[in-house]
């Protein structure tokens, strides 16, 4: 009997303890997060203190009310100039909530297409700001380019992604081929004198020297292939963002604005089209590679084999030799004997 006791008040003591223990764990808790009990008392005392003043409150303005309507109800001026005032309120409200109802439908539009932001390229804080915003997105991640020159992208310490191709970890990068008629068709339709084909000669060269000076880098990868036709659009690529902006006719890249668009699983979404668009080109086999480390041109063909090269700055192979259509001079000649001889022996009596 005492035994049972003695188990009974053991127990007792151990279903205290317990609650002793939430207790403290609970009071624990409260001490160390403080800010939302006294959020939440605050929200309750200020709604009760509402509640009560209501009758005051209500009583109070019906009194004054009535008080100034006693003196103004036959004044004229007064009411029409509170007509006035009241629909001039009405006309802001309603143009204000009929703009953010817009500007609601385009934001999601904008959301719909993966776009998540548009930055003007003007000002010091806004290029900062893409600087900032371009070196976190490229970070140990591989980066994709389509640009003109890069002189200002990259190859100057204060370009966008200067210090983004020395964190990358891999870097595929197509400019604008100097020697081609789109560099020209490029130095002809911008309006600055300074802008000529050997100017567009010069800041490439200065691109391939600091990429061929990155390629040194251990564990990185940089390729870069130029292109013949005028620039279009210039991408950059960077982990699972685009940048984009438009190469207008006749304006300064720099000046226009540039667009942020995001990967998501969304077949809405313009990422995967302008994926697709920068992969077709540099996948393109007329589009040739640089070595950075023989300083040349290597075109292929659509097996990916070498066909022939040149050194930059030099006059561009004739395409009626194959070698910028991926066939070579060898090919072109073989071809042709090939064909002289079997004419001749279907002609062969």
């Amino acid at each position: 009997m005492t035994a049972s006791r003695l188990g009974r008040a053991a127990g007792l003591i151990a279903a205290t303890g317990k609650l002793a223990a939430r207790a403290l764990e609970r009071a624990a808790r409260v001490i160390r997060a403080p800010l939302p009990v006294l959020y939440h008392v605050s929200i309750i005392a200020l709604s009760a203190a509402i509640a009560a003043s209501l009758p005051v409150t209500f009583s109070f303005a019906a009194g004054r009310l009535l008080a100034y309507w006693s003196l103004v109800q036959n004044e004229r001026l007064f009411l029409i100039s509170t007509e006035i005032v009241v629909a001039f309120v009405l006309i802001l409200v309603f143009n204000h909530a009929r703009t953010n109802w817009r500007n609601r439908t385009l934001s999601k539009m904008a959301r719909a297409a993966g776009m998540v932001h548009v930055t003007p390229r003007t000002g010091v804080l806004a290029r900062r700001t893409i600087r900032r915003s371009k070196e976190r997105q490229a970070a140990m991640r591989d980066i994709m380019l389509i640009g003109s020159t890069g002189l200002r992208t990259f190859v100057d310490p204060k370009g966008d992604l200067h210090a983004a191709l020395q964190t990358c970890r891999t870097a595929k990068i197509m400019l604008l081929d100097p020697e081609s008629r789109g560099a020209l068709e490029r130095a002809r339709i911008i309006p600055d004198p300074a802008i000529t084909q050997e100017s567009l000669r010069r800041q490439v060269r200065e691109a391939i020297d600091f990429l061929a000076a990155l390629r040194t880098v251990p564990q990185k990868s940089i390729q870069l292939k130029l292109y013949p036709d005028p620039p279009l659009w210039k991408l950059a690529i960077l982990g699972d963002y685009v940048w984009v902006q438009h190469y207008h006719p006749g304006l300064d890249v720099q000046v226009l604005p540039e667009y942020v668009f995001v990967h998501r699983q969304d077949p809405t979404s313009l990422f995967p089209a302008f994926y697709q668009y920068f992969a077709r080109r540099w996948n393109d086999p007329a589009i040739p590679e640089y070595d950075l480390m023989k300083d040349e041109l290597v075109y292929r063909d659509a097996a990916g084999d070498e066909v022939g090269r040149r050194r930059f700055g030099s006059t561009p192979a004739d395409p009626g030799l194959g070698v910028a259509h991926g066939r070579s001079r060898g090919g072109w000649v073989r071809r042709k004997v090939a064909r002289l001889i079997s004419g001749a022996i279907a002609f062969r009596p």
